[in-house]
Formats: structure tokens, sequence, C-alpha cells
């Protein structure tokens, strides 16, 4: 197994052209990363930052977000009204949870690239409560988000994340649908 790993950068080298084409080019790159794999330790360490997380959304519990998060959490996509840094994620939790108080969290894929985490997540619940001046009538919500996060020290110190929100906004009938 050793050999074909040293193996694979050579007949990578061999098999792509040494300069991408023309149109491959084009799109402008910020940050490339190139996934390696962590070490055990590493790998245990983000894991455990990034269940931790997740099992935050899913439960509501605020001691393991306490758990996950580096005091410094920045919160790269912001929305409009959420407090910066560790109370973010607490204020919205408990914000959605006045609106959808049986919301759950599936993470359906978690994938490990050195301090990176992506995560793939499917929420559920019934709106029941109350978001703004709307009241549910227990409508059932079923919506995904993906988030980025990065893991230093075995805590989560960078989030991007993004939110089918307008199908959750349909769900909760406060858009109209299509």
């Amino acid at each position: 197994m050793t050999s074909k790993l040293r193996a694979a950068p050579v007949l990578a080298g061999l098999l792509l052209p040494a300069t991408l084409p023309a149109a491959a080019q084009g799109v402008p790159v910020k940050e490339l990363i190139v996934a390696t794999a962590p070490s055990a330790a590493q790998r245990a360490s983000v894991e455990k930052a990034a269940r931790a997380f997740y099992n935050f959304w899913n439960t509501g519990n605020a001691a393991l977000l306490h758990e996950a998060l580096a005091p410094g959490f920045i919160d790269h996509t912001l929305p409009p009204g959420r407090p910066q840094g560790p109370e973010g994620p607490a204020f919205a939790s408990r914000n959605f949870r006045q609106a959808v108080p049986d919301l759950r969290v599936l993470v359906e894929k978690m994938i490990i690239a050195g301090d990176y985490v992506t995560v793939h997540m499917h929420f559920t619940g019934h709106f029941t409560g109350t978001l703004g001046d709307a009241r549910g009538s227990g409508q059932p919500i079923d919506f995904i988000a993906t988030d980025l996060i990065r893991v230093t020290d075995g805590r989560v110190t960078d989030n991007w994340h993004i939110e089918d929100n307008l199908r959750l906004l349909q769900q909760m009938d406060l858009v109209p649908k299509p």
C-alpha cells in the first residue's frame, strides 16, 4: 500500500498535463486546499470538535457548544442580527428552537480534510412555535444546509455556512410556494 501511495504523485504527474487548459485557468481561486490524510490524533481531535458542534445543533445543549467552539470563533457568513463569536450559534439555536422546538439535525456527510471539515446536514421538525410575528401550525420542516468549519487545537475556530432558507420559509408559509 505504501508503494502505491508514494507512486500516486508520480503517476498523477505523468497522467495530468503540466499546465491546465486555458479554460480551466480562467476561474480565480483565492485559496486552494489540497486534502491530505490527517494523523490519527489530528483526525480524532477534529472529529470530536465537529461532532460536539453538530450534536449541539441537534440538541440545543449549550454545554456541547462550549466544548466545540474556540473563544475566538468567527462566523464568516454571519446573518444580520446574529452576534459574532461563540454567542452567535447559541443565539441562532435558541431563536430557531422557539419556532421549531422538535428540531433535529442529521449529519448526512462529514468530510475531514486536515483541519477543515465539510458537513452536509438535513434539518427536520415542525413549526409549532413562533418566528418573529409568525406562529406555526405544525407545518413539517425539512431542509438542508452545508457547513465548512475549521478546527484548530481541538476547537472550531471558523464556520462558513449556507442553508436552504427559501425552502424553509416556504414550508413555514412565510413566502409563497411556486
